[in-house]
């Protein structure tokens, strides 16, 4: 199927561009909002060709994923189509029923349709800052040499450009999800790194001059949290305000209005308060990721390596990109995401044992997708393997885990840390350098994290897959 076929195949699958109330793309998967859930056929989706699998756990809204690359292509098609992302809390947020199990999967995904479109300045930011790291490590007297100098102004500088704003960038998009004014919400999250912050908390008497990391209320406090919360609270005022406001008056009065009235509750009382928790929250994950005991480093990453595909698998991911967002801004770095980064590698370890054992068997058509999938595995994309792989197979999916676990347990404990998340595989090795012992030595760690994972996914893979379960049905 061509990507346009593809596209009009899954419309029709969930009752038509008419039934769609929104849709959006991530990295992998289309993430589609429906009117009518009894229109959603989840089998037909499954059976396209071009899906590797099909999500439909709650009323009125699907996940399809099609791939890295091919769900933005998708989501053109469908704009073609005359279907966007419509992101509306009427049409959108409010079709999900609100279990308590529905709620936390919509959280989850409130944060994957937040920073979705961030992914690519996030990981461009992380790989700039990355590889200037290595040119300081490389080079130290770059300053000295004109070519040395001017690519590492540039790299740094898009770092900055990216990262100095990024709650900006994020208030801009929740605002777009939340129904608002996106502009309004990107001058909230602008407002929380300002200068006027701390000139605002000396003036109440919350800044500590001797200690300013320890204020109650400085520029930056609360971070990508803070700001989310800020800018949904000014959407429901906006909205508020603009049914009660005459029309003539609403162009100029409702958007002052609103971040005025946003504004004040914001600094005062969400930035201490979310600041706080925020804090609490680093000094949690920094008494396990970052803690002296090894043995506790080890486990952690183990943990957290094992679980990272089963999370994948359900899109809970990016439900881990706020704890992400609050170690870059707190440390300038993350502990984790190294860790969790070992999974693809467990992937691909797992999958080479099987592609081995269905040559054996002669099921070409498994090892034809093992190869197709091994190119995006290797950069850091696993999706296509968890899909139409280990996953589907059962065991390997979790012998992939148990060998990346290992993988999550070196490098915790040599305490590799990244300067952002997203990129993973070979990729991720430019932005593993903010390890204690330097660029070069995280890198290697990381690298060789990598190694453990896959190699040790492959024996427990091969020890623990029978040849049989692999044949093809037919013999």
């Amino acid at each position: 199927m061509t990507v346009e076929e593809l596209s009009k195949g899954i419309v029709e699958q969930v009752g038509g561009a008419e039934n769609i109330a929104s849709a959006v793309n991530c990295m992998t998967r289309l993430r589609i909002t429906v009117r009518d859930d009894a229109a959603i056929h989840a089998d037909a989706l499954k059976a396209l060709p071009g899906v590797l699998a099909v999500f439909h756990r709650q009323a009125n809204y699907v996940e399809v994923v099609v791939g890295p690359g091919k769900s933005r292509r998708c989501m053109d098609a469908l704009r073609e189509m005359g279907i966007h992302s419509g992101e509306n809390p009427a049409t959108a947020a409010a079709t999900v029923q609100e279990t308590s199990d529905g709620r936390f999967r919509r959280v989850m995904r409130l944060f994957g349709r937040i920073f979705a479109p961030l992914i690519p300045g996030i990981i461009v930011s992380g790989l700039c800052a990355g590889v200037a790291a290595l040119i300081a490590q490389l080079a130290p007297g770059y300053a000295d040499n004109p070519a040395l100098s001017v690519t590492y102004q540039l790299l740094t500088g898009i770092n900055a450009a990216f990262m100095t704003y990024l709650s900006a960038w994020a208030g801009y998009r929740a605002a777009e999800v939340f129904g608002g004014t996106p502009v309004l919400g990107g001058m909230i999250g602008m407002f929380t790194t300002l200068e006027n912050v701390n000139a605002i908390s000396k003036a109440i008497g919350l800044y500590n001059d001797a200690q300013p990391l320890n204020a109650i209320l400085k520029a930056g406090r609360g971070g990508l949290i803070a700001a989310l919360i800020g800018v949904w609270i000014m959407c429901r005022l906006e909205t508020a305000l603009r049914k009660r406001m005459p029309e003539a008056l609403d162009t100029v009065f409702t958007p002052l209005l609103t971040v005025i009235a946003t504004l004040v509750p914001y600094v005062l009382i969400i930035m201490p308060v979310i600041g706080i928790a925020s804090a609490g929250l680093c000094r949690l994950v920094g008494a396990v990721a970052m803690n002296q005991s090894p043995l506790v480093r080890m486990l952690a990453g183990f943990l957290g390596a094992s679980l990272f595909l089963p999370m994948v698998a359900m899109g809970m991911h990016h439900g881990l990109i706020a704890l992400y967002a609050v170690q870059l801004e707190t440390f300038g770095y993350v502990t984790l995401y190294p860790a969790l980064a070992m999974a693809g590698a467990g992937q691909i370890g797992a999958a080479l044992a099987i592609a081995a054992k269905a040559r054996r068997v002669g099921n070409h058509r498994l090892c034809g997708v093992i190869n197709g999938a091994m190119p995006a595995a290797i950069l850091g994309v696993g999706e296509p393997l968890i899909y139409g792989v280990t996953l589907p197979l059962g065991r390997p999916f979790l012998t992939a885990g148990l060998g990346a676990g290992f993988g999550g347990a070196f490098v915790m404990l040599m305490e590799v840390a990244s300067t952002t998340w997203g990129p993973s595989g070979l990729l991720g090795a430019f932005v593993m350098t903010e390890g204690p012992r330097g660029a070069l030595p995280s890198v290697g760690c990381y690298l060789i994290g990598l190694a453990i994972s896959g190699i040790i996914a492959f024996f427990i893979t091969a020890a623990m897959v029978r040849d049989d379960a692999l044949r093809e049905p037919s013999d």
